[in-house]
């Protein structure tokens, strides 16, 4: 309660004194601001939401039984708190996928139980499959003739076993004022063509790598796990109808997988892989989960915040994103209970498939805000994160409605601030917006960009959308994407501090006297530098 009172204290204080320097005061008056807090802090639910999303329902692989309990769940909180048009937008996705037991284990020269999982949509084996392994690193389509008729009823390990690396940076990390002021560097656009074929290429192989094992006679595939410390990962595609893997294959921990590539170099070695996997194929449509609170001019647009509720499956996605989930539905709760009556909607939503590719929130922009032709027709079987950037583009009705949004989406550290991501115009708005929470550590206001999130596509429409700053915690360094992606790695004062945050600027957003500025709407693009020479170097 001490903590509060003192907070409380001075964020009125800040207020005040950023009115008393001349400066205009913020939409959302001191009392309110306090009275959120009060809310959020003393009566606030996000770390019970977080616990249910990552205790109780677990990994949420899009489409999979666990997201649709997800889905169900979540709209189910929003109506209990008494938002309005709480929803479903549903989109074309493909197979869910779900993992009911697995296990790896080496079973010659010796028997030892091995840290791996199975990579998502590809097939169980049936049974417990038994076979000798090869090592043999295939990286693109160029190594595959040196492995020709080498490779039937073998376990092919494709990963080359590099060494282990010295850890130079601390697994736990809390961005300090210096770390802060370093994000402050804008970083010019930068268009380069060929780069983004290469990513294309780097996507593709997957698939050819898959058929190349299966036609040469391969009962299996195992990769080695791109971290050390016995983490494992899971990352697949194939989910689309039709592009399922036609293998079974696996993940292995790093060091039981340079285990595994030593021994094979002097003798022997046979694994069994047992996968029970499962695929969900009764309805192939996502999810997105909306909700609003009406705003009273209906003529002022709306603004939004956003975070994605699927996650992979090696943990539970309590960090990935079940906080940034939990922290969009807790700020919903606070302005519900609140009762707040804002001049534009406030919309929360709820991603689904950004883990493969922003899918979710490209649905969203694809129907209500804009919509643009692939650049290159044979990219879209990828998906909108590599074709859809193309000219002209063709704004709709719902475009000069969306006035804000603001996505969480960097596990459960602290917010520190906003990447401004290029709007410049924006950027002294947020830092005023921002001023009453320097005593939470929440003031930076960073023109760097950021990407790989839900925000992109709207950015990339020069929309007014916005990215947070977080502490770090270990999110890169063990818990993204793994199976260490569990409850105990959130931080439940820092996920009251951000719910606290996200709704005042929310509500700053929605009762500003002008919505906040756009950037400019995408035009064709030069190649930056016009003078680069094609880079020869292989893909892969």
């Amino acid at each position: 309660m001490a903590r509060l009172q003192v907070s409380g204290l001075v964020l009125a204080a800040g207020l005040l004194a950023a009115t008393a320097t001349g400066a205009a005061p913020a939409p959302v008056d001191a009392q309110t601001i306090n009275q959120i807090a009060d809310e959020g802090f003393n009566r606030g639910e996000v770390v019970e939401t977080a616990a249910y999303l990552a205790d109780r329902i677990g990994g949420r692989m899009t489409n999979s039984p666990a997201m649709r309990q997800a889905e169900h769940w979540t709209q189910s909180r929003f109506k209990a708190w008494g938002l309005s048009n709480v929803r479903t937008q549903p989109f074309e996705f493909g197979r869910g996928w779900w993992i009911e037991a697995a296990s790896v284990r080496m079973v010659a020269p010796r028997p030892v139980t091995l840290r791996a999982i199975p990579i998502a949509w590809t097939p169980p084996t049936v049974g417990p499959l038994s076979a000798p392994i090869v090592v043999a690193p295939l990286r693109s389509p160029r190594d595959f003739a040196a492995w020709r008729g080498k490779l039937k009823g073998k376990i092919v390990l494709t990963s080359l076993p590099t060494p282990p690396k010295d850890e130079t940076k601390a697994p736990f990390e809390r961005l300090s004022d210096p770390d802060l002021a370093k994000l402050n560097t804008y970083e010019e656009p930068s268009f380069d063509p060929e780069a983004a074929g290469k990513r294309a290429e780097r996507q593709r192989f997957r698939g050819q790598l898959d058929a190349f094992l299966a036609a040469e006679g391969a009962v299996a595939q195992a990769s080695m796990s791109r971290s050390d410390g016995g983490l494992v990962h899971g990352e697949g595609s194939g989910y689309r109808v039709g592009k399922t893997p036609l293998l079974p294959a696996v993940e292995i921990a790093a060091e039981d997988y340079r285990r595994l590539a030593r021994l094979a170099k002097v003798g022997e070695v046979r694994l069994e892989i047992d996968s029970r996997v499962h695929f969900e194929d009764a309805d192939t449509k996502a999810n997105n989960i909306l909700a609003d609170i009406a705003g009273s001019d209906p003529k002022a647009g709306y603004v939004m915040a956003g975070a994605h509720l699927d996650s992979w499956v090696a943990g539970d996605g309590a960090t990935d994103n079940g906080a940034g989930s939990a922290i969009v539905m807790e700020a919903a709760r606070i302005l519900s209970a609140l009762h707040v009556k804002p001049k534009r909607g406030i919309r929360f939503a709820l991603w689904a498939g950004e883990e493969q590719g922003l899918l979710g929130s490209f649905a969203y922009v694809d129907q209500y805000l804009a919509t643009r032709p692939s650049s290159d027709p044979s990219l879209a079987e990828l998906g909108p994160y590599y074709a859809a950037d193309g000219f002209p583009v063709k704004t709709l009705p719902g475009f000069a409605e969306m006035s804000g949004y603001f996505n969480i989406d960097n596990g459960s550290g602290k917010i520190r601030g906003v990447f401004t991501e290029g709007n410049f115009a924006a950027a002294p708005i947020l830092k005023e917006w921002l001023s009453p929470f320097a005593s939470l550590g929440a003031s930076t206001v960073a023109a760097q960009p950021t990407g790989s999130t839900d925000h992109v596509f709207m950015v990339k429409l020069g929309l007014p959308a916005f990215q947070f700053i977080q502490d770090p915690l270990d999110y890169g360094s063990r818990t993204h994407h793994t199976d260490l992606d569990t409850f105990d790695h959130l931080r439940p004062d820092d996920l009251r501090q951000a719910a606290v945050i996200l709704a005042t600027l929310l509500l700053d957003a929605a009762n500003s006297e002008a919505p906040l500025p756009r950037n400019a709407l995408p035009t064709p693009q030069k190649v930056t530098d016009p003078f680069r020479y094609p880079d020869p170097t292989p893909t892969n």
